[in-house]
């Protein structure tokens, strides 16, 4: 398993509960935390042109129900529900998935960086009341031992609480701040706080681990999962589900079955999971296995008896830069500089894929103890720059000329317009110059409209270095 560390959610869940004792608890039980796992460095994402879902991920989440925060500190938030003690009180389970990249680390000691963050959570019955029904607010730190983990883009943080709240609709509001800098997020949507009156199943819950409990006045033991997204390839997505028996309930319910369904209601995958616990509050974990299903979006349905719930979920490539369709992915790697294994991927049958890709990750991933590819980070961050800084050729930066070297070759030492000293050819020039591979490239602008391209000579021996850089790299 060692050797599939990055891609198993198994292993972060595991860090999560060494790192952090797990505390649960409701209104006079309260209790929340901030889970940290351990890892390595990793870099933020950001917006560019050439797929804004790779570097905007926000509706892809809000697709999926959850509360996104943008601007200076971006935050996924999802909000779930279970039964609570009374039909007048549900368990309302608020959840925050960060980044330590996004929050301000300072050194404490010699030992350890230290970030601090303020979160809330606040349900309003009507915009014009001054006070909402029910809010929670904590303050909270991420310690971690070494520079690098404060580097991380990765959901290396999870916040959560669980909060008693009467049934009905609200606006759900959701606030993170940096307590040690100005960034801050914060979003809202409406949601409906459902009334566990009758015998039926919650809507499935995503997880990292879950106990179930012993009955309604206690809540589970379990690690959310705020994005519902789980990377491509042979791990797990861990569901959590709740049955709920008494007064007028047809029979005990020895199991659920269990159906994951596509956009157009296909089905993908199927299984019948036994329930635990009593007839009062019973409770199962679903364990779908991602390398069964497509890239994308999918949904969860869970049935027993009468009563169907659904949540939705996303298989991306990576749970980093939200890549969900096969030939995006390939058309991405374009300049990615282990073109043997794209090529295999490429070549790759749909059965094949998921072990395909779990062997180009582990050949292309220089540091295999750390949580992330860090080669495929560094190619996706240029690929985000290039949109960034060429996008006056009337397409995706990363597509054009001067973005093709700077994705193979990173940052030129020296980048010079040389206009003004070519005004006899009434061409535009622009001169790159990289030192250390004793290497200069000359984009010309032969139309006029920005649409810079190699000189022959220098395309010449740009493919030339670009060999040398490639097999050193190998």
């Amino acid at each position: 398993m060692g050797d599939l560390a990055k891609l198993t959610s198994g292993l972060k869940a595991r860090q999560v509960t060494r790192w952090v004792k797990f505390v649960v608890a409701m209104l006079g039980l309260n209790g929340c935390g901030s889970l940290q796992p351990s890892g390595a460095p990793g870099r933020a994402a950001g917006h560019g042109a050439a797929s804004p879902r790779l570097f905007d991920a926000s509706a892809v989440y809000r697709s999926l129900g959850a509360l996104v925060g943008g601007g200076t500190l971006p935050f996924v938030a999802s909000v779930r529900y279970l039964a609570g003690p009374t039909p007048d009180s549900t368990l309302a389970l608020f959840s925050v998935s960060l980044t330590n990249q996004t929050l301000t680390f300072q050194r404490r000691g010699d030992a350890e960086f230290v970030a601090e963050y303020h979160v809330e959570a606040s349900f309003w019955r009507d915009s014009t009341n001054l006070q909402p029904v029910r809010q929670i607010s904590s303050d909270e730190q991420v310690r971690v031992r070494n520079f690098q983990e404060t580097l991380r883009n990765d959901e290396s943080v999870i916040f959560q609480q669980f909060i008693a709240v009467p049934p009905g609709v609200y606006t759900v509001g959701a606030l993170v701040r940096d307590r040690n800098g100005p960034a801050f997020a914060r979003a809202e949507r409406i949601d409906t706080v459902p009334r566990f009156d009758a015998p039926g199943l919650s809507k499935p819950v995503a997880v990292y681990t879950a106990e179930g409990r012993l009955g309604r006045g206690v809540p589970p033991r379990l690690v959310a999962n705020p994005r519902a997204t789980l990377p491509y390839g042979p791990d797990s997505m861990h569901f959590y589900v709740e049955h709920y028996g008494g007064e007028g309930a047809d029979t005990e319910i020895a199991a659920i079955e269990a159906r994951v369904v596509d956009a157009g209601k296909q089905e993908l995958w199927r299984d019948s999971v036994p329930l635990a616990g009593s007839q009062d509050v019973a409770w199962a974990t679903i364990v779908i296995v991602p390398s069964k299903l497509p890239v994308g979006a999918a949904e969860l349905q869970t049935v027993a008896g009468r009563d169907t719930t659904r949540a939705r979920f996303l298989v991306s490539f990576s749970n980093q830069w939200v890549i969900t369709n096969f030939d995006e992915m390939m058309s991405l790697l374009r300049y990615f500089d282990r073109q043997d294994w794209v090529d295999s991927l490429r070549r790759s049958t749909p059965e094949r894929r998921p072990d395909v890709w779990r062997d180009f990750w582990k050949a292309t991933d220089p540091v295999p103890l750390t949580p992330e590819n860090e080669a495929l980070d560094d190619y996706f961050r240029r690929v985000q720059q290039a949109n960034i800084r060429f996008p006056d050729e009337g397409g995706p930066g990363w597509l054009t000329e001067r973005g093709e070297v700077f994705i193979t070759l990173g940052e030129a030492d020296e980048m010079i317009d040389l206009t003004n000293t070519m005004e006899r050819s009434g061409m535009r020039v622009l001169r790159w110059t990289y030192t250390s591979q004793k290497l200069t490239l000359y984009f010309q602008d032969q139309t006029g409209f920005s649409h810079f391209r190699l000189t022959p000579s220098s395309r010449s021996d740009y493919q030339r270095v670009l060999m040398h850089v490639r097999q050193s790299r190998q």
